[in-house]
């Protein structure tokens, strides 16, 4: 090798140090970003999911539903109230619960429109 030669390959050597330097560094953060999009789709998109679901649940409520409270009380809406739900649980037993503490809808009550479009139906029918 001639002495010239020498400094240009210590530049071109100094080079790419620099480069797999700065890869190196952008490449310590992928793990970071790969933990935080899992996290994401495995526990914070299904949470927001369920959390959206109920609130449509909680709106929905009308009277005839029957429903389960978060205690685990079975019981049929009887009236529906801005912030609360009557329940009743027995023939002349209504309690009252916040709408919060609504865990489930097991029946819905079926609409009235239904049931007149079938008379309807029958009565064009005959």
């Amino acid at each position: 090798m001639h002495s010239f030669d020498l400094p240009l390959l210590l530049g071109q050597a100094q080079a790419q140090g620099g480069e797999q330097g700065a890869l190196g560094g952008i490449m310590t953060f992928i793990p970071f970003i790969l933990i935080i999009g899992v996290f994401y789709f495995l526990i914070i998109r299904p949470q927001n999911k369920k959390q959206k679901d109920t609130q449509k649940m909680l709106s929905a409520l009308k009277k005839g539903d029957k429903a389960i409270t978060i205690g685990g009380i079975h019981g049929t809406i009887c009236a529906v109230r801005e912030s609360s739900v009557v329940l009743k649980v027995d023939d002349n037993t209504k309690i009252e619960f916040s709408r919060s503490a609504i865990a489930s809808i097991t029946a819905v009550a079926k609409e009235d429109d239904s049931s007149e479009e079938k008379t309807t139906e029958e009565k064009s029918e005959k």
